[in-house]
């Protein structure tokens, strides 16, 4: 797979964004093991924009393993400043189901109840109003009255 080819104001965008990151893979004296390429690949399916830190001292190794990391997994390499190297591939959206039967959940909602007299703080409760209530003006909670007949059908029940 080919790795992917930013343009430099691109590329200093995600270094910007990839500043105040912390490593999420660090690579060991074991070097790019398949266990350290499933977690980068990982990590970069739920962040996108990744740092990895290498232990090693080696900086030719360390270039061969940016470089690699980079062309193996269709990733855009961002960065590499000492320790540290920075990717950044795309993040896929995942497509969401549409549940038409699916009803509205419970809601916790605050209702501040006033004192008669005027120097005192209001009374904050807060209450779970579930999706078949609803909250009257005098901040009770209403169960949903069920639907109603008509005069006509109730004659023919």
């Amino acid at each position: 797979m080919p790795q992917i080819e930013l343009t430099p104001a691109q590329r200093k965008a995600h270094r910007s964004e990839a500043h105040h990151l912390d490593p999420v893979v660090m690579i060991g004296s074991d070097g790019l093991t398949p266990a350290v390429h499933k977690e980068v690949n990982a990590a970069l399916n739920a962040h996108g924009l990744i740092k990895i830190r290498v232990l090693g001292d080696d900086r030719a190794a360390r270039e061969l393993i940016y470089h690699q990391l980079a062309g193996e997994l269709d990733a855009a390499p961002i960065q590499h400043i000492g320790k540290l190297l920075v990717l950044w591939r795309p993040k896929v959206e995942k497509a969401r189901a549409v549940d038409e039967d699916r009803m509205a959940g419970p809601k916790d909602v605050k209702v501040l109840k006033y004192s008669k007299r005027g120097g005192q703080r209001p009374e904050v409760k807060v209450l779970r109003v579930l999706g078949n209530q609803r909250l009257t003006p005098g901040g009770k909670v209403k169960r949903a009255s069920p639907a109603q007949k008509s005069v006509k059908r109730g004659r023919l029940d």
